[in-house]
């Protein structure tokens, strides 16, 4: 795939997750919604039936995520050839907080897979910006609204 400014460029299970999403959604959107869409418009008068309303405007956002995650998807460029030389998008960086000598692992990632409660960090937060391009033991200042953090990078994974 040619990389142009609109590559995707994904972690392998950020690529399976949109696929199995949009497989999911696809299944739904063929059966479930048609099917309620059906049995709606069996009730009768369609302009004041809310569940007819529902079921279609529930088809609609449906078809807009279909939409929008087969744009992705075909867009998509899955990260491979990763080294822990530098950080870099894809890569599992454990980080040392210097004021507190806490330390976290955390994996940098596109915004689209970005998910903090599983330590999955945008490469465009502030934090995944500072890191990126960054070697084993080099510092980064991080400027947020509680305040200025410094962290130590102690680690690169793949």
């Amino acid at each position: 795939m040619a990389k142009s400014k609109d590559t995707i460029f994904l972690t392998k299970e950020g690529y399976e997750k949109l696929r199995r999403e949009l497989d999911t959604l696809k299944e739904k959107l063929m059966f479930e919604i048609a099917e309620r869409i059906k049995e709606a418009r069996e009730l009768g008068d369609l302009s004041e039936n809310s569940e007819y309303q529902e079921a279609k405007n529930e088809r609609g956002r449906i078809a807009a995520r279909i939409n929008e995650l087969e744009n992705m998807l075909s867009k998509a460029e899955v990260i491979s050839d990763l080294d822990t030389n530098t950080v870099n998008i894809g890569n599992w960086v454990i980080i040392k907080n210097l004021d507190t000598s806490e330390q976290t692992k955390i994996q940098l990632v596109t915004p689209h897979e970005a998910d903090v409660f599983n330590n999955k960090i945008s490469i465009e937060s502030p934090l995944g910006r500072a890191l990126v391009g960054k070697r084993m033991g080099e510092v980064v200042k991080i400027k947020a609204p509680k305040g200025a953090f410094k962290y130590e990078i102690i680690g690169i994974q793949v």
